[in-house]
């Protein structure tokens, strides 16, 4: 149990504003208590004023007292395994991982197990909750067969400014993409809004979505063209780099696939197109590429307690390696 009285500089002010201001880090010893965390705090009533439940909004006064009972976080329902991690940096915030391609993000129907989450959760007991719930805070997503570096908040103080991060667009990330075809010029701006395909519900678009769409801006660059010399027959390929400055489901992959020039190994977004059909044609290595070839290098965000910004590469993966082996040497 936690006494705070209040002083006159913070007479008028509302409950969970004073408390949060209170709670601030910087600076501090304390435990960070994000506003949210607060309310709900209070709507359970662990945080009462002068002994009596209160409302978040309620105005302080003068020599009032304020009793906080800090809860421990609730055990998530899901399950914690013991899963091979790629660890790029870890502190009592957050954790940056690369993960691994065929691996699910979060658990869902059909996924309950084998995520990201779950090893997550085996490898941070000192996660601190989010949302009263002992769980990593998962900020941003990467698919399945998508290679490359993520962050996870261990608590709400860092779940909400990462979230807050994305939200402003100041996280800066790169992609590092192997596409079909010669694309060009060396470098552009792909500017197309992207919603669900107006006839395959599970499929997002640039465009044939229906009316509903939102603003999704991609840049690229190219890193390197493959054309098989004496093979005139075969299609080119071409090594891209790719800034995203939104962050659409599946931006990517749309956004190249709708330029006509899908990921090599998208099935969902390149199987109905020419250029990718013909990549398969007597190139078992190419064939036999698993996924689609995309992966998240690098990752910039803003550190949650100082403000400074860090950058983290995540190492290409033994399968995109290889593939980039076989076509230089082709």
């Amino acid at each position: 149990m936690r006494r705070l009285l209040i002083d006159a500089g913070a007479a008028g002010s509302r409950l969970d504003l004073f408390l949060a201001d209170h709670f601030k880090p910087a600076g501090s010893s304390e435990r960070g208590l994000s506003r949210s965390e607060i309310q709900r705090l209070i709507g359970e009533g662990q945080i009462t004023l002068n002994g009596a439940i209160t409302k978040a909004s309620a105005r302080v006064r003068s020599n009032d007292q304020v009793d906080i009972r800090l809860l421990p976080p609730r055990d998530s329902n899901l399950g914690s395994e013991a899963l091979p991690l790629e660890i790029l940096y870890e502190d009592a915030d957050c954790i940056v991982v690369n993960k691994a391609p065929g691996i699910t993000v979060h658990p869902a129907a059909g996924h309950w197990s084998g995520t990201l989450v779950n090893a997550l959760l085996h490898h941070c007991p000192d996660l601190e909750g989010i949302g009263g719930v002992r769980r990593p805070g998962i900020v941003h997503r990467l698919d399945k067969d998508t290679s490359g570096v993520m962050i996870a908040a261990k608590n709400m103080l860092a779940y909400e400014s990462l979230v807050l991060q994305f939200k402003n667009r100041t996280v800066d990330k790169e992609y590092v993409a192997l596409a079909c075809g010669k694309v060009m010029p060396d470098r552009g701006v792909i500017d197309r809004p992207i919603g669900r395909h107006r006839s395959d519900r599970k499929k997002m678009s640039s465009i044939h979505f229906s009316q509903r769409s939102r603003k999704a801006v991609t840049e690229w660059s190219v890193e390197q063209r493959f054309v098989f010399a004496g093979a005139p027959s075969r299609p080119a390929f071409s090594l891209l780099r790719l800034r995203p400055r939104t962050g659409r489901t599946h931006q990517l992959r749309v956004h190249l696939a709708d330029s006509g020039h899908p990921l090599l190994g998208d099935r969902v977004y390149g199987k109905q197109r020419r250029s990718t059909r013909m990549t398969l044609l007597n190139d078992p290595v190419l064939e036999s590429f698993p996924r689609q070839a995309l992966h998240a290098e690098t990752l910039v965000v803003s550190h949650v307690r100082t403000g400074e910004r860090v950058k983290f590469t995540a190492p290409l993966p033994g399968d995109f390696r290889e593939l980039l082996h076989h076509l230089r040497t082709a």
